[in-house]
């Protein structure tokens, strides 16, 4: 499966994960709603880490030796926290453009979404609270959305 398809697949499971939170009737505990909201903040963190990692896996599988894939692929594999700048890092380091693009494309409010998401997700995972809603994690994983398809035309366009 290349890098571009296993990416739809792991949307298509977030949005159907979001269609069903969606569903919930309107009078829904409001606690049982944050804890789905937050819920959807790790999910969403872990879904731009594997998009990312599927993404430029499909860039390596296409223009490298097996050897090198197999090496970028253990490397990558290890690659969790996708803040902003571990992705203008990250993607720098395959090509000095893609970081020049990701600078200039990660600001205001896509940086906020990706940096936002991880420290949410970060937060939670640790253990504390996190006050968020059903529609902050919306927003920021149509953000998300955003960014992960940036990267996939810088490094595997169709």
């Amino acid at each position: 499966m290349t890098g571009r398809a296993e990416v739809v697949r792991l949307q298509q499971r977030l949005d159907a994960t979001f269609r069903r939170v969606r569903s919930l009737p309107n009078d829904c505990d409001t606690e049982l709603l944050s804890d789905f909201a937050r819920y959807l903040c790790v999910l969403v963190s872990g879904f731009l880490e594997q998009a990312v990692i599927e993404l430029l896996l499909e860039h390596v599988r296409n223009h490298s030796h097996h050897s090198i894939q197999q090496h970028v692929e253990r490397r990558l594999r290890q690659f969790t926290n996708a803040n902003a700048q571990r992705l203008i890092d990250l993607m720098g380091s395959f090509e000095a453009d893609w970081r020049t693009e990701m600078v200039a494309y990660l600001v205001d409010e896509h940086k906020d979404a990706v940096d936002g998401i991880v420290d949410l997700k970060n937060t939670i995972s640790h253990g504390r609270f996190a006050g968020v809603t059903i529609t902050r994690a919306t927003d920021y994983y149509s953000r998300v959305r955003d960014v992960v398809n940036r990267i996939a035309d810088l490094c595997a366009p169709i």
